[in-house]
């Protein structure tokens, strides 16, 4: 089944109590047992399983063709659940450049913890290669790559880990499984922050693992989500699960706008570099056009003269809204380093765009009278 048809039906049932084609809300947090104490119904509490969790969860297991998902309240929570399923004293390699959270949480919570981590250029598999250890057990890769969109071959990562055993988990957030199938390319986890494109209208806040296999280590996850807690609402697994019907037309109109806006900011001479796959001159096009089917919508560009500057065209920007997050029909720009803090790796030039879904004319034309 072709994936705008999945998005469409996977997860998604008529009500068998009234009919209904859209599906209803579960609120309920407990199911009525039987007289004897038997269950007419796989569910006790929401915490443990709610129906509409539970459909949203097998809506995203068939979208990213997996064997099993988990969701939970936020994308950090769904990071937390695959890094608190590893055990005390086992190694980790995550990017250099990468969502600042994760770091940060590698960094100030798992270390804490004894897990041992090392960031590596993944976009080079001998530094990757380089940086195993008989202890690793993860590797974690963001392509494109938070903010500085970089591209790691996945198919390449995933030969080298799995050589000591090590699992692969790919943070698909950005791409979305419109763009990118990391299952077919090697990895063993997908991990998405629902929040940004599956939602696709910044009104809610949610992630998700899901897994190729449904084996012990993802059962490992799921005991994390169950007596963790840290569980989406049923009305937000609802709106997700609306979110996703859209998400194929969605994906094409932000990567058809990314990618004129992308051209404009190359000829621009107040641009010193733009960052965004779909372009010839970018380091990871070719990796790119091998393993993406869409380059996505994000990007993020450096203007000549560093922070002044930068932020002077973030300011001077009247389409696009000064703010954080991304996958939203409306566009945002960030200066990225002054969100990141003392701590930052980011360029002090660069600002990340999310491109939404307003006319391709009018967003360069924002873009040009901010860069004037």
């Amino acid at each position: 089944m072709r994936i705008e048809t999945l998005a469409v039906h996977a997860g998604h049932s008529p009500d068998p109590a009234t009919g209904a084609v859209t599906p209803p809300i579960h609120l309920s947090t407990t199911f009525e047992r039987r007289a004897d104490g038997t269950l007419p119904s796989s569910f006790i509490y929401s915490r443990d399983d709610n129906p509409t969790r539970h459909s949203l969860e097998r809506c995203l297991m068939e979208l990213e063709g997996g064997a099993a998902a988990a969701a939970f309240a936020s994308g950090m929570a769904a990071a937390t659940a695959i890094f608190q399923s590893l055990a005390a004293g086992d190694h980790v390699i995550a990017p250099l450049d990468a969502y600042y959270g994760t770091a940060k949480l590698l960094r100030e919570v798992f270390e804490r913890w004894r897990l041992e981590a090392s960031f590596v250029d993944t976009t080079d598999p001998a530094a990757v290669r380089a940086a195993l250890r008989p202890a690793t057990r993860l590797v974690w890769l963001e392509t494109p790559s938070n903010p500085l969109i970089r591209i790691t071959d996945i198919a390449a990562v995933a030969e080298v880990a799995h050589t000591v055993g090590a699992q692969v988990a790919v943070d698909n957030t950005w791409a979305t499984p419109l763009g990118q199938r990391p299952f077919a390319l090697g990895a063993d986890l997908v991990m998405h922050a629902t929040t940004k494109y599956l939602g696709g209208h910044s009104d809610i806040l949610g992630g998700a693992v899901v897994a190729r296999s449904d084996d012990d280590f993802f059962a490992r996850v799921r005991t994390v989500q169950r007596t963790g807690g840290a569980v989406p609402s049923p009305f937000e697994c609802w709106l997700v699960l609306r979110g996703v019907r859209t998400l194929p037309y969605r994906m094409r109109a932000h990567t058809a706008n990314a990618e004129r806006i992308a051209g404009f900011l190359e000829a621009h001479s107040k641009v010193s570099a733009v960052h965004y796959p779909g372009l010839e001159s970018d380091p990871g096009h070719a990796v790119a056009r091998r393993q993406m089917q869409l380059f996505g919508g994000m990007l993020s560009f450096e203007v000549a003269g560093g922070r002044g500057p930068a932020l002077s065209v973030a300011a001077r920007c009247r389409l696009f809204t000064r703010a954080t997050s991304l996958g939203g029909p409306e566009s945002l720009i960030e200066h990225r380093a002054s969100v990141e803090g003392p701590a930052t790796r980011t360029p002090e030039g660069l600002l990340r765009c999310s491109i939404g879904l307003e006319h391709a004319d009018d967003l360069i034309a924002d873009l040009e009278q901010a860069l004037a």
